[in-house]
């Protein structure tokens, strides 16, 4: 199964980070664009998935995919 990590507001403010399955953030942060860039950063650092992020109203704003920081192929160019 792919690594997701879901952007959803905290109900005490900010923003998380937040695996399937877990019972806390995996990172929290003050503004939506920041929780984005460090739930980019895990999934990079998780080997790549996806990340989703959510509107105030917990529907889906974006779906995003992000490849593996350790990639043993990486593209030619």
């Amino acid at each position: 199964m792919t690594e997701q990590r879901h952007i959803v507001p905290n109900p005490d403010g900010g923003w998380d980070v937040v695996k399937d399955g877990a019972k806390r953030a995996s990172a929290h942060a003050d503004t939506q664009s920041a929780a984005q860039d460090r739930g980019r950063e895990i999934l990079h650092n998780a080997g790549g998935g996806e990340l989703v992020t959510h509107g105030r109203d917990g529907q889906i704003r974006s779906k995003d995919t992000i490849a593996p920081g350790n990639d043993p192929h990486p593209p030619k160019g």
